[in-house]
């Protein structure tokens, strides 16, 4: 009561006739009371220097250690349309069994002899192939059978024009023979001429040596007519050399052409063979993409397209596999702030959803229901959640994991560090620090062997 009533109540009415007042001012409940303050003081105090094992906690769920163990979905590489199932959901398969048959849906490899009529164009350019071979063959003897023509007719030309330029020196000096024969017998005309005109020669020896220098005139004449023939015959000759060099240059040339023509078009039906080859083997697996096969040992766990003639796309999502072999794993998740504080092999306990624990995070030891693990794995590329993900192994040293854990169930784990005083734990928490920052002993023992 406030007192605030001039009739003072205390004054007029005993308190200690009430028992209640009996029992709370009694000296004898005081003395009990100071005693149980100071022992739980006491107990206080030495609880404030128990140790405490420092943590870090994080929340994540179960996963698998290696990648290639995880759920995963079955995608198809090409566009198609669904035809028949062979599974059901939660059916377990083995690696290569085919799970659900899908036909095609673009136009241009919806004939189902597209395989054999691309390798009948394939057989076609093959033999194309080998035609330009033998045409290139064909042109290269040619070419040689041009080059020996070539030189036998500028060998006959050229022992032409020898032969030409002796008849040339002959005819000269049959000439030079002639000349001087024609001199002789003009002085002798000359010379029975005078003798005549002297009375010594009669006119008949006169005419007689007038016919013989006719005569030997003539034959000058034909045989200088001859020594020209002869060396137009010269020029001739060599004319006809250049004309077949000429000649069999073009006819070679045309032949090299023709060569290099086949080769080129030898080249390129090599080439489209090559692209045909390329096509069929792509169409054979193509064909083998329309049955859509288990990757590994697993249980079929969803379809996510169902029915029959549904359409996907290229790269969509058809089923989804569970692996049947798999090693478990915990990913979790830490702040920004705890990242320094975890290492490579650092224990770890973690507590499953689903599985009853009582968990003291200062007293690991005296824990139930939490199992051991250790650090595999640390990100070091922040997550979309603002934290750094953490992969967490099982410890084999310790008590196993749960054999009806499953793949996606959620934990919690606390990853221990130092051991300190509770009060320091307490202090620490109050000012909002982070936990010691630390090296493991193995990093210690490292430094000291270096």
């Amino acid at each position: 009561m406030l007192n605030i009533s001039q009739n003072q109540l205390n004054k007029k009415i005993s308190l200690q006739a009430f028992k209640s007042y009996q029992k709370a001012f009694s000296p004898k409940n005081s003395k009990m009371f100071n005693r149980l303050l100071i022992i739980f003081s006491i107990i206080i105090l030495i609880v404030l220097f128990l140790p405490w094992t420092q943590n870090v906690s994080g929340r994540g769920y179960v996963t698998t250690l290696t990648p290639d163990q995880r759920p995963q979905t079955i995608q198809s590489p090409i566009p198609g349309r669904i035809e028949k199932w062979y599974v059901m959901e939660g059916d377990y398969v083995h690696k290569g069994d085919t799970i659900l048959h899908i036909s095609e849906i673009k136009n241009e490899y919806q004939d189902p002899n597209l395989v054999a009529r691309t390798n009948v164009q394939k057989e076609a350019k093959s033999r194309a192939v080998v035609s330009y071979q033998e045409k290139v063959k064909a042109l290269e003897g040619q070419i040689v059978a041009l080059q020996n023509e070539r030189q036998l007719k500028l060998t006959q030309a050229k022992n032409k024009l020898e032969q030409s330029k002796f008849k040339v020196v002959s005819d000269s000096m049959d000439l030079v023979a002639l000349k001087n024969n024609y001199d002789i017998v003009e002085r002798q005309y000359n010379r029975t001429q005078t003798l005549q005109s002297e009375g010594l020669k009669a006119m008949t020896d006169v005419e007689e040596k007038r016919v013989k220098l006719q005569e030997a005139q003539a034959k000058l004449i034909a045989l200088e007519n001859k020594l020209l023939t002869s060396k137009n015959d010269v020029i001739n000759a060599r004319i006809e050399i250049s004309r077949i060099s000429a000649e069999y240059a073009d006819k070679i040339a045309k032949s090299q052409s023709d060569k290099f023509t086949a080769e080129s078009n030898q080249y390129d039906a090599q080439a489209q063979v090559s692209k045909l080859e390329n096509q069929s083997t792509n169409y054979e697996i193509r064909n083998n993409l329309s049955y859509i096969r288990a990757p590994q040992n697993g249980y079929i766990t969803k379809a996510l397209k169902g029915g029959i003639g549904e359409t996907f796309k290229e790269g969509e999502q058809i089923v989804g596999i569970m692996p049947a072999n798999y090693q478990l794993a915990v990913e979790t998740y830490i702040t920004p702030i705890d990242l320094p504080l975890l290492h490579i092999d650092d224990e770890v306990r973690i507590q499953f959803d689903g599985w009853p624990a009582i968990f003291f995070s200062g007293w690991p030891n005296t824990s139930y229901g939490t199992y051991a693990g250790h650090i595999v794995a640390i990100e070091s590329f922040i997550s979309a959640n603002g934290k750094y993900r953490v992969l967490v192994a099982p410890n084999n040293d310790s008590n196993a994991w749960p054999e009806r854990l499953s793949v996606g169930s959620g934990a919690y784990t606390f990853s221990l560090l130092e051991d300190v005083p509770i009060w320091f734990e307490i202090w620490r928490r109050l000012n909002g620090f982070p936990p010691n920052y630390y090296q493991p002993e193995q990093t210690d023992k490292t430094k000291d062997k270096k």
